[in-house]
């Protein structure tokens, strides 16, 4: 037992040198028992009706895959917001990719628009910020964001629906206000 501590230290620093101080998030998920096997080791004498009856709900290797994904995708769009603070959008546009794929978040559409706008790929913003309000429809920044890109798209018309869209949420917003005069005086 002496050793323990020394191989579980070793483990640790090995971790920390490899991963960082975060390292305990990129661990995967702890593997769970599958539902087959639990339902056919239960014991019935519990006294509870349908103690051996499997849930109806999905098996819970499922549920704890996707917590891991969910949790990786956070750590992905953490990763791609330190990016965009450093400036290097090209690189948080890869974080938030690999996010998405994991996680569908309104956030990480809005994010990954914005290094669109920065990198001027503004088609790609444009679709970025539709995703984002097809997961809510009044999300100020993927609205704001969008009218950006459509105005430098020349889309005049649909650039100023979204402002007035957005301006409904949020009337004294001063962005939108600004940008909503601009339109005016290039529409």
């Amino acid at each position: 037992m002496g050793r323990l501590p020394a191989v579980s230290s070793r483990m640790t620093k090995a971790l920390r040198e490899k991963d960082g101080v975060n390292w305990r998030q990129k661990l995967p998920p702890i593997p769970t028992v599958p539902v087959s096997a639990q339902t056919r080791w239960s014991v019935p004498s519990t006294g509870a009706p349908g103690a051996n009856t499997p849930p109806a709900t999905a098996p819970r290797g499922e549920s704890d895959q996707t917590a891991a994904g969910t949790e990786r995708a956070r750590t992905l769009k953490e990763e791609g917001n330190e990016l965009v603070k450093k400036g290097n959008h090209k690189k948080a546009v890869e974080k938030y990719s690999e996010s998405l794929k994991l996680n569908q978040e309104c956030t990480t559409y809005t994010n990954r628009a914005l290094c669109y706008l920065t990198l001027k790929q503004y088609k790609e913003a444009v679709q970025d910020c539709t995703e984002a309000l097809r997961l809510d429809p009044n999300n100020v920044k993927a609205l704001y964001r969008r009218a950006q890109a459509l105005k430098e798209l020349k889309d005049y018309k649909s650039s100023i629906a979204d402002i007035k869209s957005l301006l409904k949420t949020e009337p004294k917003n001063t962005a939108a206000l600004r940008l909503l005069q601009e339109l005016k005086s290039l529409g």
